[in-house]
């Protein structure tokens, strides 16, 4: 075999010997390949876990390549920034352990509550001093860290955006609370129990009938020694957290609501009456009487005790804030709508009547005038002191002008017409009692004291006989008004019963009174002569005229026969009759108004008419007595005329019928048997 053939055979041996080699070397890396698939399916899972490590591994690992120095120093860093972070979470769980006492009825135990509440109050100062330091040293190694590459960015930005959301918590503290609510929720039930403790104790004072007029003490401290001992630890606390005005508010509240449940019962309605609901004061007289006294009670018993206690209750805070508050409960409990009453009086229309009121209005606030000062003086009660000092004014102002004016008015009833009746005018013994009452020791020293401050304001001086002057004006401005009305009669009889009347009545009412006294004894003696004059010329020139027309005269010399005397009986009684009867009914109509002048004056009449009435009837009515037309003569029966001359006078709600006799019988109703003989007439 050639040398080529065994090389060729030679070849393809090795060729040979290679492709089972590869065959097995494939074969081995398929079946490697195989354990590696499965190896690295079951390490999938493992693989995930360590990609999502890495970058925490990373951040671990980074540090290994930071500076030397910062690695030394970054844990004092981390040891002084996170100590007092530590502290603030120690303090925060604490306030969470305060929850359930905090949480609980103060009544149960409230210097236990208070005692927590204190605490809590504290743990908040910390944390709220605090807070602030921590974040900033927070704040600062995170700075380091990231300054010097020592921790990750990712990490770094996490740490920076809660850094920033305890920071808005730390300066939006007013809205949202480290303590979550704890303290308002605190807070809020101190409030409840200052509340209750107020309202539980605040009890309307038991006025069922009170004695008003004697009833000066001053009011005790209407609540216990205790009850305000807690009120001022729950103010304390309230206070040290900003609620002053809130507990101010309940304060004034409840006790405000206290004085006008007391007030109530003392039926105060007419404070609310307007001045186009009341004419003239004498419509709400009798009110301005008790809006002096109902003054009085409430300024000396009620607001007195409010006094004391806003003191006592308030007194560690300050003046103002107790006497505001003092201020807001007389106001809102009624002391302004006494104000406004009295106010509404001198808005009211003005006349005499209405001077004396004001002058009891006055008298009122000037007995009251120390407490008012006491009580309203301060600064928070600027609008009660305005009110008053205005209220004031008006009644000086409205009194001088009336009275001042009072001459002008009596000069100005002058013109007016007398009474058609003869009695006395209005104005005459309205002004007599009205004059004599400005005189009495009840208005005399207040209607001075009026004149003297309204003089004062005007810079004029208050001469000692001014009053007492003027009082003399008036009164001679009335004698003067009844010397006109006197000569306004054309009727002279008439003029005579009011002149009569009213000269009386100034010498009746006067004498002995404070009036009386300063006109003088000659100005009253002078009045009673002229009433003894003008009744003497009253009876000559009316029922003294009547008599004679019963002259006997013509018959007891008369001897023409009993026809004759009867005919001329009968002509004299016909013309005594209608004499009679006109004078009757003309004076029926006038009246005499002081009763022991008009029975004085009626029983004058009788005695110059009746003894010779009777005289005559009993000597010649028998002879008209048998006549058929007797009742046309003999029209009065003696006891008739007497009663029907009594009548006279009366004022119209006295006076009753007429007493005209029934016609004549055989006797008269004075029992007498008058029947004569014709003996007796011849």
């Amino acid at each position: 075999m050639d040398q080529s053939a065994i090389g060729n055979n030679l070849k393809n041996n090795n060729c040979f010997d290679n492709l089972i080699a590869a065959k097995k070397s494939l074969k081995l890396c398929l079946v490697k390949s195989k354990t590696i698939g499965l190896a690295l399916e079951k390490a999938g899972p493992r693989l995930e876990e360590i990609n999502q490590r890495l970058p925490s591994l990373e951040a671990a690992v980074r540090p290994i390549r930071a500076d030397k120095d910062a690695l030394a120093a970054v844990g004092g860093h981390i040891n002084r920034a996170v100590g007092p972070a530590a502290a603030v979470l120690k303090v925060f769980d604490a306030v969470h352990g305060l929850e359930k006492s905090l949480l609980s009825d103060p009544r149960n135990d409230l210097p236990g509550y208070l005692s927590v509440l204190k605490r809590l109050e504290e743990a908040l100062r910390f944390l709220g001093d605090n807070c602030g330091l921590a974040i900033q040293w927070l704040e600062d190694i995170i700075e380091y860290l990231e300054d010097n590459r020592v921790a990750d960015g990712r990490y770094l930005l996490n740490l920076k955006k809660s850094l920033k959301g305890l920071r808005v918590l730390q300066n939006d503290g007013e809205k949202i609370r480290l303590d979550g609510g704890l303290l308002d929720a605190a807070l809020d039930k101190l409030e409840n129990e200052f509340r209750r403790l107020l309202m539980e104790h605040s009890l309307p004072l038991p006025m069922s009938s009170p004695s008003l007029g004697e009833q000066a003490r001053i009011a005790p401290s209407p609540l216990p020694v205790t009850i305000i001992q807690k009120l001022q630890a729950i103010l304390g606390r309230l206070i040290a957290n900003n609620r002053l005005e809130k507990c101010i508010t309940i304060y004034v509240e409840v006790r405000s609501s206290n004085v006008r449940a007391s007030l109530q019962a003392l039926d105060l309605d007419y404070l609310e009456i307007s001045v186009s609901e009341f004419n003239d004061v004498q419509s709400i007289e009798v009110y301005i009487g008790q809006w002096g006294k109902h003054l009085e009670f409430a300024v000396k018993h009620l607001f007195e005790a409010e006094f004391k206690l806003c003191n006592d209750v308030f007194e560690r805070i300050g003046l103002d804030v107790w006497m505001g508050c003092f201020a807001k409960i007389a106001a809102q409990a009624g002391i302004l709508a006494f104000l406004q009453f009295g106010k509404t009086v001198t808005e009211s229309k003005k006349d005499p009547i209405k001077l004396l009121k004001l002058l009891d209005i006055f008298a009122s606030l000037n007995k009251l005038r120390v407490d008012f000062n006491r009580l309203f003086g301060g600064a928070a009660c600027i609008e009660i002191q305005n009110l008053t000092r205005d209220l004031i004014r008006r009644v000086i102002d409205g009194a001088a002008e009336i009275f001042w004016e009072l001459f002008v008015q009596v000069e100005l009833q002058r013109q007016s017409l007398p009474p058609q009746d003869g009695t006395i005018p209005r104005l005459v013994s309205f002004i007599t009692d009205y004059c004599n009452k400005l005189l009495s020791d009840d208005y005399k020293p207040i209607l001075t004291q009026v004149l003297v401050i309204h003089r004062s304001w005007k810079h004029e001086k208050f001469q000692e006989r001014i009053l007492v002057n003027e009082v003399l004006k008036i009164i001679k401005a009335v004698d003067l008004n009844l010397e006109t009305w006197v000569k306004a009669y054309d009727d002279a009889t008439l003029s005579c019963l009011f002149a009569m009347n009213n000269h009386w009545h100034l010498y009746q009412h006067l004498k002995g009174t404070t009036l009386g006294e300063l006109m003088g004894d000659s100005w009253l003696r002078e009045h009673e002569q002229y009433k003894e004059y003008y009744s003497t010329v009253f009876l000559r020139e009316s029922w003294g005229k009547l008599p004679a027309y019963l002259s006997r005269e013509g018959l007891i010399l008369f001897s023409g026969g009993r026809g004759t005397a009867r005919d001329l009986v009968k002509k004299r009684l016909k013309t005594f009759n209608e004499a009679f009867d006109k004078m009757y009914k003309k004076q029926t109509g006038w009246v005499i108004s002081e009763r022991d002048l008009r029975e004085k004056t009626c029983q004058q009449i009788v005695q110059t008419m009746l003894p010779v009435y009777r005289s005559f009837m009993q000597n010649y009515g028998p002879l008209v007595e048998q006549d058929a037309s007797s009742s046309k003569y003999a029209k009065y029966t003696v006891q008739g005329l007497e009663q029907m001359l009594l009548s006279l006078f009366l004022p119209r709600r006295e006076r009753y019928g007429s007493f005209k006799g029934r016609p004549t019988s055989s006797k008269f109703e004075n029992g007498v048997d008058l029947r004569r003989t014709a003996s007796a007439v011849v």
